[in-house]
């Protein structure tokens, strides 16, 4: 192992201990710091991330554009955003340690939606959650299970190193939660399809293409790649795709929507049905994400002008159009 990868493994090792053991003011104004020292050096994951954000404070929710935003302005968010962003690291630390009966009561959200994927799933009907890197998707999940999905399968990049893989992996699972890597281990595409014929939840963090088989949609006023898998699962199997967003409620709450199911279209072959749906998941994301900006860690490259020209040559090339319908697609990056 590589001494950086061991400083990494050492770091999450010294995460899932020591946070759960010292005062949580402490930590929290400690992840705060850090949140901070982040911001300040301007690395490029911060500058990627005010790239993202610039993309949304240009357009309005109709998708024109408006006047050029201030330098300040963009600085107070971003900065804004890095705080969230370790908070998402603090409460996934802490998870482990914060009461059930806390999680549930922590969380506001449109329950009826709640309801009804729990309501297919008890008539044998599978439902897919999309989510964007919003909030806490860990509390969220551990919050679903609570309240009636018993368990969901999700798909997870394998982290380098192993041993933070496998740390991430244990603490997942640990939640109720099945984990299926996007390498070394059976088709993430296939068991999925499995899980949700036999009528169970699948989740999916899907504002982020890492294959060569996103789709191409409108994405606040650009081109940007999203997976093509969600969709596909459910052209594919018949599972509900219901849009899902995820923010922080004050200092110690959640909130999360669960959006209108998007239908499979009545025409057109897999390929421009995937397209069409995976189109109308950007649109339900792009609304949660200018509802709750500040909670939305995207330090990655999503839209197309800011794509490595030849990955994006791959993709076009594979996908004619860029309208991925591929398995391929589901992989997703954790934070």
């Amino acid at each position: 192992m590589k001494l950086r990868e061991r400083i990494t493994s050492a770091a999450f090792g010294a995460g899932w201990t020591l946070v759960c053991r010292l005062p949580e003011s402490w930590m929290r104004a400690l992840f705060r710091f850090g949140a901070d020292v982040a911001w300040r050096r301007q690395g490029g994951g911060v500058q990627v991330l005010e790239g993202n954000l610039l993309r949304v404070l240009r357009t309005d929710p109709a998708g024109s554009g408006s006047a050029d935003v201030d330098g300040k302005e963009l600085r107070t968010l971003s900065r804004a955003v890095m705080r969230s962003y370790g908070r998402y690291y603090l409460e996934t630390f802490r998870l482990q340690v914060i009461p059930d009966e806390q999680i549930i009561a922590g969380m506001h959200v449109n329950q009826e939606n709640v309801d009804l994927t729990l309501e297919y799933m008890k008539n044998g009907r599978g439902v897919i959650y999309a989510l964007p890197h919003m909030g806490d998707f860990e509390q969220a999940g551990r919050w679903v299970i609570l309240v009636g999905a018993g368990s969901f399968t999700t798909v997870a990049e394998r982290l380098k190193p192993d041993s933070v893989f496998e740390r991430y992996l244990k603490f997942r699972q640990g939640l109720g939660m099945e984990v299926l890597p996007t390498t070394g281990g059976p088709h993430p595409f296939g068991v999925m399809a499995q899980r949700l014929r036999a009528g169970k939840l699948v989740c999916i963090v899907a504002d982020r293409d890492l294959s060569d088989t996103g789709v191409e949609v409108d994405f606040f006023g650009e081109k940007a790649l999203l997976p093509a898998g969600p969709a596909a699962l459910a052209v594919q199997t018949g599972a509900a795709l219901m849009p899902v967003s995820c923010w922080f409620e004050g200092e110690e709450g959640w909130g999360a929507h669960v959006y209108e199911e998007v239908p499979v279209p009545a025409e057109g072959d897999r390929k421009q049905k995937v397209a069409v749906m995976t189109q109308q998941m950007a649109t339900a994301f792009e609304h949660g994400i200018r509802e709750h900006l500040t909670d939305w860690h995207m330090l990655q490259r999503v839209f197309v002008a800011d794509l490595d020209p030849e990955r994006l040559a791959r993709s076009r090339a594979r996908n004619g159009n860029g309208n991925g319908n591929g398995d391929g697609a589901l992989k997703q990056a954790d934070p």
